[in-house]
């Protein structure tokens, strides 16, 4: 059986959480895996600003099936993710004859269920010898208004309505939930990510995850050091590690809160970076952080 192939949507401010989440995959994963980071995939930019990518990786899916030579499957996964469960459970899931395979529709009483639907497709199963993306062609669409961002991204307005199933479980992509049955926790809101604060309250997975790397020498001390002082991690994170085990779940909260005001004298700012770049490419870093 060949590999399972994951590929990961990120920019260079979320590489290392590439790292985190391939770490987890693996410790998982009984079969061999091949995880791809896609940190800052060279695309086309559309001539319209309103149209550019949201983030460094908004189209980075639609250049997988060129990637693997238009055969087999693959994966795609946002980076800001951490697998819980054996993801030969989602790579062995049926296609019934689909193209794409993304979320199931989400229950009235799931969170973040929107009023609108919007596809949900920060996880995706693709069967990419039946896919004939061309990026360029893609970006070249969105040149002549065949269609928006919107509809490209959250519509999928590449398929047919009958190409795309709906057969993820949410488990594959639970958005900041942790439950017994979650196979894969999406941190999707970004002020709170743990890497960039110490306020999400489904971290400790994570802050796990760094410690187990640490220990197996996969990551060092010195790697997050780095990351922090680019100001794409948070400075308190390193006391975060060491501490975190020590703290009585009683005063959690007011610890968490210490943090932020120790990061926040520090003079760190979530995303900075990342929205100076944004900013540099003409698309409001606001909507970025609303889109999340």
């Amino acid at each position: 059986m060949d590999p399972i192939r994951v590929f990961v949507g990120a920019d260079r401010s979320q590489a290392l959480a590439v790292r985190v989440l391939e770490h987890s995959i693996r410790r998982y994963t009984k079969h061999s895996v091949e995880v791809t980071p896609m940190v800052d995939i060279p695309v086309p930019l559309p001539r319209d600003p309103k149209q550019r990518p949201r983030t460094g990786f908004s189209f980075a899916r639609f250049c997988i099936p060129k990637l693997v030579n238009y055969s087999g499957r693959a994966i795609y996964m946002d980076a800001d993710m951490l697998v819980l469960r054996d993801i030969s459970d989602l790579w062995n899931i049926s296609m019934e004859g689909h193209k794409v395979l993304i979320q199931r529709e989400l229950k009235n009483d799931e969170a973040r269920a929107p009023k609108k639907r919007i596809k949900q497709c920060a996880v995706m199963l693709l069967d990419c010898g039946r896919l004939d993306w061309k990026i360029e062609e893609v970006v070249a669409g969105l040149d002549a208004g065949k269609y928006t961002y919107e509809d490209l991204v959250y519509q999928l307005c590449l398929m047919a309505p009958d190409e795309i199933g709906y057969d993820i479980p949410f488990e594959w992509n639970s958005l900041e939930r942790l439950e017994g049955n979650t196979c894969n926790i999406h941190y999707t809101d970004m002020p709170t990510q743990p890497w960039v604060s110490s306020l999400n309250v489904n971290d400790d997975i994570w802050l796990e995850e760094i410690r187990l790397m640490l220990a197996d020498r996969t990551l060092s001390e010195a790697e997050l050091q780095e990351e922090i002082q680019l100001g794409y991690f948070r400075p308190s994170l390193l006391v975060d590690l060491k501490l975190r085990s020590f703290i009585p779940k009683m005063i959690l909260p007011t610890w968490r809160k210490l943090l932020k005001w120790t990061d926040r004298a520090m003079g760190y700012v979530a995303h900075r970076v990342l929205g100076e770049t944004m900013r540099a490419r003409s698309r409001p870093f606001s909507a970025m952080i609303a889109d999340s």
